[in-house]
């Protein structure tokens, strides 16, 4: 039986820079939006080391509800709209948090050097932080639930020497999970396949997996589900083969 062929997954070149760049820009935003948020801190009177944890709360929520409701798209609908309300309800506070503060820094400088700008503009641009830092940690959370693409599966030609019925019933076949205990064996062995056929036959006079497993076992050999399955297949194919042709049988024996 000529082997399967899998489409093995390519990676999309640049993920790992793509990666580390919305990591960056997702720091440097955060690093943006914790300065104003911990002066806002100081300004409705939060004492001491708090608030350096209150910027943490804000965006830090921003972050971590972004990647709930990734998590959640399968959910409810009542859910998804909680955790949607949550997150907004955190980014406006942190959107309204650094405007309010670079518009009020700006009122205090406005008769100093340098470029000035209108409360508009500065309130606008003082959003960006807290939008990227949501922006970023969405695309990174999407970038690593998708880290590759498989290749489309060309048109399959046929096999020299297999008519098409074959790859018909190999592609329906369903095999069981394969588990690091049962892995499929690349051939069967003569001595493993004649112990199966010493297996004691199942209903009907047709094979058994549990009579081959229970056989092994008694011969203190270890056997895996799906070789179990194998064997029986090859087992069951012989004696189908004995009782359509009774010669066949008779040489066998």
């Amino acid at each position: 039986m000529p082997a399967s062929t899998a489409t093995a997954p390519s990676a999309i070149p640049g993920t790992s820079a793509i990666r580390v760049g919305i990591a960056l820009l997702a720091a440097f935003a955060f690093a943006l939006s914790y300065d104003a948020l911990r002066q806002m801190a100081v300004a409705i009177h939060i004492r001491g080391l708090l608030t350096y944890a209150f910027p943490l709360v804000i965006d830090g929520f921003i972050a971590i509800g972004v990647g709930a409701l990734l998590m959640l798209r399968t959910a409810p609908l009542r859910s998804r709209v909680y955790v949607w309300a949550l997150v907004g309800a955190a980014t406006t506070t942190s959107i309204w948090a650094n405007a309010l503060h670079a518009v009020r820094l700006n009122e205090q400088s406005r008769h100093g050097e340098g470029l000035r700008l209108d409360d508009v503009t500065v309130g606008v641009l003082s959003a960006i932080a807290p939008l990227a830092l949501a922006g970023a940690v969405h695309l990174y959370i999407v970038i690593r639930r998708q880290p590759g693409v498989r290749h489309e599966e060309a048109a399959a030609e046929p096999t020299p020497g297999v008519v098409a019925s074959d790859a018909t019933d190999v592609a329906n076949t369903h095999l069981p999970a394969v588990t690091p205990q049962d892995q499929l064996p690349a051939d069967v062995s003569a001595e493993r396949l004649a112990l199966a056929r010493s297996a004691p036959l199942g209903r009907h006079g047709r094979a058994s997996r549990r009579h081959i497993e229970a056989t092994f076992r008694e011969k203190d050999l270890t056997i895996g589900r799906i070789e179990a399955d194998q064997l029986k297949g090859l087992v069951q194919a012989e004696l189908d083969a004995a009782a359509d042709r009774p010669e066949l049988g008779a040489e066998a024996a």
